[in-house]
């Protein structure tokens, strides 16, 4: 069996966490069309009877104007250092723009083989996808293009087969059962804080934070208490909405996807706290083992 590392980079909403979760079959990164909704550097985890791929899932790279970007940014150049081969999601329905090259001009400091994946080619004509080939060819000598559709799985198992070219180590580096490399309860913070996104559009900042602070199992159920941490009151009063709509509907959304990642019936309690001092919330935080989201 054949293994290796593959990080996933691009611009910011251009696929990356689709792609990722339509590969390993299960929602292992969440998805909005906020840009920058991924804050942390998430593994996938590919497995057939031939290899195991371990796919980094990382923040979109974009020139950062405030810390929490140039943290993000960070977190995605680090992806790159061990990785067997890169993977740069380009939306190829949107025009090649700065962002693209920015990145371009950042992978030409990188050795190590880097394909295209041209995403989301079910928004445009077969004409145009040729178009887009060659437009960016000529701009970075890529090992492979591939076009592709995460959303629709097209041509994604087309990436699969060809990354078993690139990976070459020998060893198994999870059980084979193994789908990501974040906690239970990482995910489920994770799938309240994508219907936060979804539900509240524009409205509430990047700075909001979910955690988990309790999964109660028993035979047939699994009672969850989820936080969800702002630092301002009129953040507060958006997230709850009028007469407590908005959460309850953040609930139930949320709920769905729980119970399919669980296998069980879900009974979901979602409260938001205001904490405004950044050490109150580095140590809540750390009180429940969420350091990962402290910048």
């Amino acid at each position: 069996m054949k293994s290796g590392f593959v990080s996933l980079i691009g611009r910011p909403n251009v696929g990356k966490s689709t792609l990722l979760n339509e590969i390993v079959g299960a929602k292992v990164a969440i998805t909005s069309s906020k840009p920058q909704t991924t804050r942390n550097i998430i593994q996938g985890i590919y497995n057939d009877e031939e290899s195991q791929i371990v796919f980094v899932d990382t923040p979109g790279i974009h020139k950062p104007s405030h810390k929490l970007g140039k943290l993000l940014n960070k977190q995605a150049y680090y992806s790159i250092d061990d990785v067997d081969a890169i993977l740069f999601l380009v939306d190829a329905s949107d025009t090649l723009g700065p962002g693209d090259k920015y990145i371009l001009d950042k992978l030409k400091e990188v050795d190590k083989p880097v394909l295209l994946i041209l995403n989301k080619i079910d928004k445009i004509s077969k004409e145009k996808i040729l178009e887009k080939i060659i437009e960016y060819k000529d701009l970075y000598d890529f090992k492979e293009i591939i076009p592709v559709s995460a959303l629709k799985n097209n041509n994604v198992h087309d990436v699969i087969t060809t990354l078993k070219k690139y990976v070459k180590d020998d060893v198994v580096y999870y059980d084979s059962n193994t789908i990501t490399n974040q906690s239970t309860q990482f995910l489920i913070s994770e799938l309240v804080r994508e219907k936060i996104f979804t539900l509240t559009e524009e409205e509430v900042p990047h700075s909001i934070t979910c955690v988990t602070e309790q999964i109660e199992k028993s035979q047939n159920s699994v009672h969850i208490h989820v936080a969800i941490i702002v630092e301002r009151d009129s953040l507060k009063r958006i997230i709850i909405g009028k007469n407590g709509s908005m959460i309850k509907e953040i609930g139930r959304l949320a709920r769905l996807d729980i119970e399919t990642l669980l296998g069980k019936k879900v009974y979901l309690e979602l409260f938001v706290k205001t904490i405004k001092k950044w050490r109150d919330k580095e140590k809540y935080l750390r009180e429940f083992g969420y350091q990962d989201f402290m910048e």
